[in-house]
């Protein structure tokens, strides 16, 4: 037996030393109900909506609801869906008054809208919908900052 031990990797005397990992490296994004997600493909691309119920491994319920974000109760595949880490407190399969309430209640539509990733979106989407004389202004805002900081560059490295 003192054999076997003494060519084991991990002999009875030495002490196992657990792997360090913070809690924060864990994967916190769940697809559970109440999740809200952003719609990635299809015709509600780039909506948000919240997961309500779950139908099988690869297929979830999701709801806007149709008020607040425009995307009906419908069902669609998990692989279309990017999780975020907001969640809403509701049970599975809540009707939408439940969910319409507890939305509001959290505000999370509010929360979504302060993060960098929504804000990101609605600076893309307003780039879209520009018009061809505000794609124009634009260049010219750019054009005049950039000029003004070339000479205060300058003035900087004269002195």
């Amino acid at each position: 037996l003192k054999q076997r031990l003494r060519h084991c990797p991990l002999r009875a005397d030495t002490q196992r030393i657990a792997p360090t990992s913070s809690p924060a490296a864990m994967y916190t994004r769940f697809v559970e109900p109440g999740r809200l997600a952003l719609i990635t493909y299809g015709p509600c691309e780039g909506k948000m909506c919240t997961i309500i119920d779950i139908v099988s491994q690869k297929r979830v319920v999701v709801d806007g609801p149709m008020s607040v974000t425009g995307v009906n109760r419908h069902m669609m595949p998990v692989r279309r869906l990017s999780l975020t880490d907001f969640r809403v407190k509701i049970g599975r399969g809540a009707r939408e008054k439940t969910f319409k309430a507890a939305l509001e209640k959290d505000e999370t539509m509010k929360k979504w809208a302060a993060t960098a990733w929504a804000k990101k979106l609605a600076a893309k989407k307003a780039r879209a919908n520009m018009t061809d004389f505000e794609r124009f202004k634009v260049m010219v805002a750019r054009k005049k900052r950039a000029k003004e900081v070339k000479t205060v560059l300058k003035k900087a490295t004269k002195k």
